[in-house]
């Protein structure tokens, strides 16, 4: 079990936090993907490793998002 990631053990409050921090992290990602590309000084392969980095993450956020969301039985 990989307990840092294991969202079941958190409450929701630190959910939140680490929601944010992600979040942001998201976003620095995005802007320095964006810099890389547009100055032409980025090789492929940092590239590549930035965008799965920001993958994981927005998968991560996807995660936390669905926990904090309750089901709404219509």
């Amino acid at each position: 079990m990989n307990a840092p990631n294991d969202l079941s053990m958190k409450t929701d409050d630190v959910l939140k936090v680490e929601l944010e921090v992600f979040r942001q992290k998201h976003r620095d990602l995005d802007d320095a993907i964006h810099a890389l590309v547009e100055r032409g000084t980025g090789d492929q392969l940092t590239i590549q490793r930035l965008k799965k980095q920001k993958l994981r993450l927005k998968d991560m956020i996807a995660l936390i998002e669905d926990r904090l969301t309750p089901d709404i039985i219509a």
